[in-house]
């Protein structure tokens, strides 16, 4: 049996996924693992690995199953990986093998069942979730996002019955989200630090006292005022507690929360806190920086509800699907 049509080498700057294959020589056991995205490309290594001089021509790949002559690249990306090949050079005659060549039949229900009950089966769970919601994306840990953006462009698009162009898309806002977390996390690790330096200087304690003696019976009224302005969303003291005892007190506080100690005079919080100026500028601009993150997450999250709202169902479609438990963020 022969497939045989003109071979489709890839184009410039086209990108194939690469597929692996098992090679061995005719009448041999000894096979040899390879990656390749073309048939070609597959040749070319056959001849380094196996040592097959190329002046043998023609060199021939062939199904260890039953001896069909791959020489499609359209075919040849339609068999699954691990297939075995035999490789003939010249004149040579596929012979079959007491293995019957059928190792990669079994190697790829091995492989099927493994992954499904595994890693393989809580990529899709996760894909499916998504594809059920697209907002969802916000909601997605870290460890999930990273999942997604490492699944093959071509198994995700085939689970979410997309194009491997809106698929692409897709990873690319998924890789997106996932750059915006690490960056605010940095943001968060390099405030601390510098409060801690802060600490370490030894100069705090100092400056308190300087403020307490410039400003004096002034502490009482500022007190008074920012209290009357907290004490609209929260009471003063929950607010004023968690800027005192809290590592990062952004993470603590509600928006609203926020937006009054970003908003507050920085001196009058300074004697409220018994807080240097610097120190207190530091926290009011963290709190700023994590308002400001919300609200993009807020939008971010309208915006995909949106384009989730208009884009019609997809196919293929699980009744009553299961939404996977989400790590919480």
């Amino acid at each position: 049996m022969e497939v045989a049509s003109g071979v489709a080498a890839p184009e410039p700057g086209e990108i194939r996924a690469l597929k692996q294959c098992l090679l061995r020589r005719n009448k041999s056991r000894e096979q040899h693992g390879v990656a390749a995205s073309c048939l070609e490309e597959l040749r070319d290594k056959a001849c380094d690995i196996l040592a097959i001089d190329k002046s043998l021509a023609p060199v021939t790949l062939v199904l260890a199953e039953d001896g069909t002559i791959v020489d499609d690249d359209d075919y040849f990306l339609c068999l699954p990986a691990n297939t075995k090949f035999v490789v003939l050079a010249g004149n040579e005659k596929w012979t079959h093998n007491s293995d019957g060549g059928t190792a990669w039949i079994t190697q790829e229900s091995f492989d099927r069942d493994e992954t499904d009950s595994g890693v393989g089966m809580k990529w899709k769970n996760v894909a499916r979730q998504l594809k059920e919601d697209l907002s969802s994306i916000i909601l997605l840990s870290e460890e999930e996002l990273q999942m997604l953006i490492d699944v093959p462009c071509s198994e995700l698009a085939q689970e979410l019955g997309q194009s491997h162009v809106a698929v692409q898309g897709l990873q690319n806002t998924l890789q997106q989200v996932l750059d915006q977390r690490e960056e605010a996390r940095q943001s968060r690790q390099l405030l601390e630090l510098y409060l801690q330096a802060l600490e370490k200087e030894g100069g705090i304690l100092s400056k308190q006292q300087e403020s307490r003696a410039d400003l004096g019976d002034e502490r009482d009224a500022v007190d008074t005022g920012i209290r009357e302005n907290f004490s609209k969303v929260t009471p003063a003291s929950q607010i004023l507690l968690a800027l005192k005892e809290k590592p990062a007190p952004e993470l603590s506080l509600s928006s609203q929360d926020l937006e009054l100690v970003a908003r507050e005079d920085p001196k009058a919080l300074a004697v409220a806190l018994n807080w240097d100026i610097k120190k207190t500028e530091a926290v009011q601009q963290a709190c700023d920086q994590e308002l400001s993150l919300r609200l993009q997450q807020v939008q971010s999250l309208r915006s995909l509800r949106s384009i989730s709202a208009r884009t019609s169902s997809l196919p293929g479609d699980m009744e009553n699907p299961k939404r996977t438990r989400r790590d919480p963020m």
